[in-house]
């Protein structure tokens, strides 16, 4: 299904719905204020791919750091901002691209109006971000727990608002930790409204369960053209959420960046440790940007001829593999040399791209 085409908002040097591709979040782990180590991990994540960067401003110690890592970063920064609005205002002045708050934990009207119109003088755009442990209180109570409506209805309450200030530079998300209660939130309110998404799955959980419940929930929003950007949010090494988020991008033909993987779920014909060589070619390949697939097939059978359009793979026999490109074997290794000889293949196919 094609992408819905929605507002366009603009954060740093990148733009937000309209017809821009699905752009991938992520947010550190670090403490704010370490900046040294803050920086190193937005790095990092920038290296994978990672084209906006979320951190938390719980104070403002760590607003006040928001000028110093915004000036050693290239990703827009956004500021996550819960119950003090006085560190919305401060994240403004000290360079955030764009402010992440939740209305519902906010406080009063007049403080949120307050945060609007100072991100409406800065030409700073704001992301309403609502989930299922903080739906607007007099909202919940028609409600007999958080559920899609509720979820949905809390974000409209609040657009009024934005509104009547006439701010429209918004992105929303509307999250939960069921997947089927966000792709309903999602679908509902993409009926209601035509300000960009950004989908989630909140506290999905760890790299395993949580990319599952990921990949099935933004998959499914994605495929019905709903989404202009997304976070896969794991516990752990946001790194994870970066490759995973990409990987669901590439699943479903909307993003080509980075290698995908072909790789034989193994049997008893198997002849190499095909798990334990596909882990450390597809850490090998992790920051590769060239959209190139690899493929790593433990025999003959699942070897060149299953993965002939891949442009680099490996297929094992006994005691040996053989390596080839597109079909076409290029040289036969012994089983203790297949690494090292793929990583050189490697090599030379990235030189051939530029």
């Amino acid at each position: 299904m094609a992408k819905k085409k929605k507002k366009e908002v603009k954060i740093g040097g990148l733009k937000i719905g309209g017809d821009n591709p699905v752009l991938v979040q992520s947010m550190t782990n670090t403490k704010t204020i370490n900046i040294k180590e803050t920086v190193r991990q937005i790095k990092s994540l920038e290296g994978l791919g990672c084209e906006i960067i979320r951190v938390a401003v719980p104070d403002e110690a760590s607003a006040q750091a928001l000028r110093e890592i915004k000036r050693k970063i290239r990703i827009p920064l956004v500021a996550d901002i819960h119950f003090d609005y006085r560190l919305a205002l401060k994240s403004i002045d000290n360079g955030a691209d764009k402010i992440r708050i939740n209305p519902g934990n906010i406080g009063s009207k007049e403080n949120l109006v307050k945060i609007i119109r100072h991100s409406k003088k800065n030409n700073i755009p704001i992301r309403i971000g609502v989930n299922s442990g903080s739906i607007d209180p007099e909202i919940q109570k028609r409600f007999s727990h958080p559920c899609p409506e509720a979820l949905v209805e809390s974000v409209i309450k609040s657009l009024a608002v934005f509104e009547r200030e006439d701010f429209v530079d918004i992105v929303i998300s509307v999250k939960s930790s069921d997947v089927m209660d966000t792709i309903e939130a999602y679908t509902l309110l993409a009926l209601r409204t035509d300000y960009p998404l950004h989908l989630g799955i909140t506290e999905a959980g760890t790299r395993f369960s949580g990319a599952v419940k990921s990949s099935v929930g933004l998959g499914i929003l994605l495929n019905k053209g709903i989404g202009d950007t997304i976070r896969v949010s794991l516990a752990g090494n946001p790194e994870w959420e970066v490759v995973s988020a990409f990987e669901i991008l590439k699943s479903l033909r909307l993003r080509e960046r980075g290698v995908t993987m072909i790789v034989c779920p193994t049997c008893g014909r198997t002849e190499i440790p095909v798990e334990e060589l596909a882990d450390k070619v597809e850490k090998l390949v992790r920051h590769v940007e060239k959209p190139l697939k690899i493929a790593v097939m433990g025999c003959v059978v699942n070897g060149p001829g299953e993965a002939k359009d891949a442009d680099l793979g490996i297929a094992g026999g006994k005691g040996k593999a053989v390596i080839f490109k597109k079909g076409k074997i290029l040289k036969t290794v012994k089983e203790k040399d297949i690494f090292n000889e793929f990583k050189l293949e490697l090599k030379k196919i990235i030189l051939e791209e530029e």
